[in-house]
This record gives C-alpha cells, sequence and structure tokens, in this order.
C-alpha cells in the first residue's frame, strides 16, 4: 500500500501529471499577461500545452555530428529531476519526501535541468549551440551564489540559533510564528529570491543563453519533436517549481486545516509570483547582455540576500 501511495506521489501528485497541468497553465498565464500588457490579444493560455502535444507529433531530428544518445537522453534526465524536486517541496500542506536537508538536495536537483540543456547543447555540435551553453554556465554561476545566500537566511531564521535546512521545519516554524514575508529582515531575501526566479527558469530578461533573436534559441536550436517538446515542458515546470519554492520558503505558515483548500491558496500564490516576477520583468524591461547578468547577480541580488543573512544571523 505504501508503494502505491508513492507511485500516486511521483505520477500524478504533486509529481508529473500536477506539475505538468500547473507549469503549463503558468506557461500561458505569463503569455498571455505579457502580451495584454504591450497591448496584444496574444495566444490563449492552453497555447504551450497546444504546441507540447503538437511537438510530440513531429519527427524528431538528430544531427548526424551530434553524440545521439546524449543528444536525446538530456531533456528526460532534465524533466526527472524536476518531478522528483516537486515531491520535495511542500504545497498544501503535503511534503511527499522530506529530511533534515532537503533544502540541499533541492538546491542540486533544480541544477540538473539547466545541466542537461548544456550537455544537450554541446552534443548538437552546433555552433549556435555552443554559444548558447556558454552563455548558460555564466548564468548558472550568477544565480547560484544569490539563491544559496537566501537559503541560509531562511534556514537561520528557521533554525532558533541554529541554520536548519528542513523545509518541513521552515514551514512549521512559520505557521507557528507568522510568514516570513512579514519579517523584515528577510525582506531583502525575499526580493533577492524573486529576482532569482526568472534566472533560474531561463525567463526574459535573462534568457541570454536561448535568446531567440540571436542565436536561435542556443543549446535547443537543433532538438526538434518529442525531446523539444519535454525541454518545453521542463521549463513550464520549472516555473512552477521555484514559485512553489517561494512560497514554501516566505509563506509556508499559510494552513487552514483543509488540504483541498491550502493546495488552492498555494497555486494562487505561485500564479502570483509568476506575475511578479516574470511577466512583469519581461513586459518592462529589455533583455540583459551575458556580462550583465552576471555583475547583477553578484552584486545587488546577492547583496540583498547577504544583508538579510546578516540581520537574521545579528539581529534577534
Amino acid at each position: 500500500m505504501e508503494f502505491l501511495i508513492k507511485i500516486v506521489y511521483i505520477l500524478i501528485f504533486p509529481g508529473l501529471l500536477f506539475s505538468t497541468v500547473f507549469g503549463l497553465w503558468l506557461a500561458g498565464i505569463d503569455r498571455k499577461v505579457v502580451a495584454r500588457m504591450q497591448k496584444r490579444v496574444g495566444p490563449p493560455v492552453l497555447q504551450p500545452t497546444y504546441d507540447f502535444f503538437k511537438l510530440l507529433g513531429k519527427e524528431t531530428i538528430v544531427p548526424s555530428s551530434a553524440a545521439r544518445h546524449t543528444f536525446l537522453i538530456a531533456p528526460y534526465v532534465g524533466l526527472v529531476s524536476l518531478v522528483v524536486t516537486a515531491l520535495f517541496i511542500p504545497i498544501g500542506g503535503l511534503q511527499a519526501f522530506g529530511g533534515m536537508a532537503d533544502m540541499v538536495v533541492i538546491l542540486y536537483l533544480i541544477t540538473i535541468p539547466s545541466l542537461a540543456i548544456i550537455f544537450g547543447g554541446s552534443a548538437s555540435a552546433s555552433p549556435f549551440a555552443g554559444v548558447g551553453v556558454s552563455r548558460s554556465m555564466v548564468t548558472i554561476m550568477a544565480y547560484e551564489l544569490p539563491l544559496i545566500l537566501v537559503l541560509l537566511s531562511v534556514g537561520r531564521a528557521a533554525g532558533g540559533g541554529l541554520v536548519t535546512f528542513s523545509l518541513e521545519q521552515v514551514t512549521l516554524y512559520q505557521q507557528l510564528f507568522g510568514s516570513f514575508l512579514l519579517d523584515w529582515r528577510l525582506i531583502p531575501a525575499a526580493l533577492a529570491m524573486l529576482l532569482v526566479i526568472p534566472c533560474e527558469v531561463g525567463a526574459h530578461p535573462f534568457d541570454v543563453g536561448e535568446a531567440e533573436t540571436e542565436i536561435c534559441e542556443g543549446p535547443l536550436v537543433e532538438y526538434s519533436g518529442a525531446p523539444l517538446a519535454v525541454f518545453k515542458l521542463s521549463h513550464a515546470i520549472k516555473m512552477f517549481i521555484m514559485t512553489a519554492l517561494f512560497a514554501a520558503l516566505f509563506l509556508g505558515g499559510i494552513s487552514t486545516g483543509m488540504v483541498w483548500l491550502d493546495v488552492v491558496i498555494a497555486l494562487v500564490i505561485c500564479t502570483a509570483v509568476t506575475l511578479v516576477c516574470m511577466t512583469l520583468l519581461h513586459a518592462i524591461t529589455a533583455r540583459l547582455k551575458v556580462e550583465q547578468v552576471f555583475k547583477f547577480f553578484w552584486t545587488v541580488v546577492s547583496g540583498l540576500a547577504l544583508v538579510s543573512l546578516l540581520l537574521v544571523w545579528f539581529v534577534d
């Protein structure tokens, strides 16, 4: 019976099916609202879903000079890592998998999809992919430092004098003492996290690795068919994963006692965070250059996270 429950967690909720449906929903909402803000009609909200199934039916073409096995396996490795990540994040009071160091596990797991794009692009032997891969590597180095500082700040605030890496303890602390978003010491970290999310997802204006108008989607330029569909799906799921992580880190104290209502509230929060940190930035900013992304995250964003870390460490 326990084995069947784990299968349900992995394949249905909060795993593959739930993450897919809600990730594609967030991607559709993002595109629709950006279009409205730019005075365009925009595609329907279900357009990312239509595109996913259309790509599944297309032929998969592998370049003759590509490393075939790496090229084809990479997108599925990224997708699996995201589904596993969803199992560690509390959604509506439900956390399928947990432990004393699940924030560390999440930190490693959410890096795997970006590495999958890098390995897949490198395996394609395309010059455009090579440029995109180098940019993607710089982007990863840019956002990892502020993300680590944010996790340390939250862990210190919830650790009671120590640093905890347990999301379960973080959410329990907020249920007892209030959401961290209302703690003035952690407001800079929350702002830093809102900037980390679009960079981690690869959304505008930090999408330097897959810049469509410059390098033809970079690492994905040679992808087609089902592998490209999986990469697009992983992008949508990552939007859900990162916004759900923000909700757990800074709004984990919201609990009504009814699981279904907690899930609805969590999803509303994820949608609101998407509109704030991705849709709004997309509508009002131009794409940054790769060196601008690196400088911005290692100075401004890391500085915000570091301020929170110092405050929670030295101010009670």
